[in-house]
């Protein structure tokens, strides 16, 4: 059983959360928080560790760039 998690910094504005789970081999669940049932997107802890990255230095792999929020958040 996967047991999944939001961040401490996560909050209920308009529903844009995200949600881990530790999955076998060492792998990352991501799933959308409003919709836990429609499945998830696995990636590998070294993928992970690059989209942390990407996020805290809010860069956007595409070059189109990464908005803020009104909070300082990336929102992406």
């Amino acid at each position: 059983m996967i047991t999944w998690r939001k961040s401490d910094h996560s909050n209920d504005y308009e529903g844009s959360c995200v949600e881990l789970g530790a999955l076998d081999r060492g792998e990352v669940g991501v799933r959308d928080s409003k919709a836990p049932g429609d499945g998830h997107l696995t990636i590998t802890a070294s993928e992970f560790a690059v989209l942390v990255d990407l996020v805290r230095h809010r860069v956007d792999p595409s070059g189109v760039g990464v908005a803020s929020s009104a909070s300082g958040r990336a929102v992406v």
